[in-house]
């Protein structure tokens, strides 16, 4: 399912001309998607979209000094790499740490079986634009698109 939230983004999400409903799903059947699929992207969004809705407003005392543990599910799904990346994200201060649960979560709602560097990447970056960071997404797609490790100074 991924890769058709990468198409739908890369395709509509993105552009500031988003066309309807229908419109969108009649253009992925086209392109050869499943109709249960395209479905379930429509959901993964619009629950990206409810949960970071749904996040307060940022302050200084959104930010902890608490240490996030990883669930044994969490563990076996996303590689150590993308778990590494989301806490490297956080330690320089472009997630927060609703942000960091929120993108967890969306990893973890997808129906794959493991979660790569470069899925988590993308993840992020549909997570980053979905709140309109686009200064931090264009961190992250130059993160996408680079073969070493990104450091923190």
């Amino acid at each position: 399912m991924l890769e058709l939230l990468i198409y739908m983004f890369e395709n509509y999400l993105s552009t500031q001309n988003l066309p309807d409903f229908k419109s969108i799903t009649a253009e992925l059947e086209a392109a050869g998607f499943d109709n249960q699929d395209i479905e379930n992207a429509f959901t993964w969004f619009n629950q990206l979209k409810a949960m970071t809705n749904a996040i307060p407003v940022k302050n200084n005392a959104c930010s902890s000094l608490g240490y996030r543990m990883f669930s044994e599910n969490e563990q076996k799904k996303i590689s150590a790499e993308s778990l590494g990346f989301v806490l490297f994200l956080e330690q320089a201060k472009v997630l927060d740490t609703n942000e960091r649960e929120i993108i967890l979560d969306r990893a973890m709602a997808l129906k794959q079986e493991h979660i790569n560097i470069e899925e988590m990447r993308w993840i992020v970056m549909m997570a980053l634009w979905n709140e309109g960071r686009e200064k931090d997404f264009l961190f992250i797609e130059d993160a996408i698109y680079q073969d070493h490790n990104l450091v923190l100074h």
